[in-house]
């Protein structure tokens, strides 16, 4: 059974594709409005968290990190507070917030030049793995990330890239008004001929 068809109606938001994909891709999407009451357990963190560590890597570097935070603990909190503008009307709803870092270079000094693009597919991988626990997730770079570095003692190497909410989806009405409205709206991408430059 796929995510959207366990969901409410008005949380599921599949995107209008060239192609079909495969459900965990078509039903992806960055809700804001999150179930306050829902958690998530050691266990289905665990498999989010396995994702990112298999996922692809540039020579097995492996240059991600991640603090991870559930609702109700101090470093939750730390977190959103850390967040601003938008996010820190809505984040706080999440089950969980993880921050991934990027390992920018070893502590000899030897840089890790594919450090964020790695810490991308780990997140990215993440996400996947995510939906398919039954959570959607919403990443967030409006975030201060110099309170993060503070608060979590990251080194000079360690560099707090994005903060990714994950939660169960909830509806749009719980929202503020402008934030409602831009959870209903139509997802949108730019074309294929736009993004691919040459295909041959």
């Amino acid at each position: 059974m796929s995510i959207s068809e366990t969901t409410a109606p008005s949380t599921r938001r599949t995107a209008e594709t060239r192609v079909p994909l495969v459900p965990l891709l078509d039903e992806r999407w960055s809700p804001r409005s999150f179930d306050a009451t829902a958690t998530i357990s050691d266990s289905q963190l665990d498999a989010l968290l396995e994702a990112a560590r298999w996922a692809p890597s540039a020579s097995n570097q492996q240059p991600r990190r991640f603090v991870v935070a559930r609702r109700g603990t101090p470093d939750f909190d730390t977190l959103v507070g850390a967040l601003v503008g938008f996010n820190a009307a809505w984040a706080d709803k999440a089950s969980a917030l993880i921050v991934g870092i990027a390992e920018t270079s070893t502590v000899e000094g030897e840089t890790r030049p594919f450090a964020r693009y790695d810490l991308g597919q780990a997140i990215a991988h993440l996400t996947v793995q995510a939906h398919a626990e039954g959570f959607h997730t919403h990443q967030m770079a409006g975030v201060d990330f110099d309170v993060v570095r503070a608060a979590f003692e990251l080194t000079d190497n360690l560099e707090p890239v994005t903060v990714t909410a994950v939660g169960v989806v909830d509806e749009a009405d719980k929202l503020a008004e402008a934030l409602a409205e831009r959870e209903v709206a139509e997802r949108t991408r730019l074309p294929l001929d736009e993004l691919v430059l040459r295909r041959s």
